[in-house]
């Protein structure tokens, strides 16, 4: 079978990260896959490099799953001011995040400070 291949595979593994990162629910099945992959003997630095995280972030998950299990890779409340943004604002904004350039009228992709045609 021959090898696919995604179009602009660099932006799009930008836009599952930001998908992965737009929900509880999403950066909980992150972290199970992430676990899946230390049962299948990958280490927390192999799992950290594809997932783009540090091996530190890995080597979390790894322990409070061996702490408390399943419960142990749930969201915890953060510290910190709460947002003063509506929640409408965020769904527009995450929709629009979501979207290609090209979608919203843009003929450009911005990456890295440098323009992509």
């Amino acid at each position: 079978m021959r090898r696919l291949e995604i179009k602009e595979a660099d932006i799009m593994q930008i836009a599952v990260q930001q998908e992965i990162l737009r929900s509880e629910e999403s950066r909980y099945d992150h972290r199970l896959h992430g676990i899946l992959l230390i049962c299948h003997g990958f280490s927390c630095y192999e799992v950290a490099e594809l997932f783009g995280h540090s091996p530190r972030t890995v080597q979390y998950w790894v322990q409070h799953f061996e702490e408390s299990g399943f419960a142990g890779l749930e969201e915890t409340p953060r510290p910190g001011r709460p947002s003063r943004v509506d929640e409408s604002v965020l769904a527009g904004i995450a929709q629009h995040l979501r979207q290609s350039p090209r979608e919203l009228g843009y003929s450009e992709n911005l990456w890295d400070g440098k323009l992509l045609s």
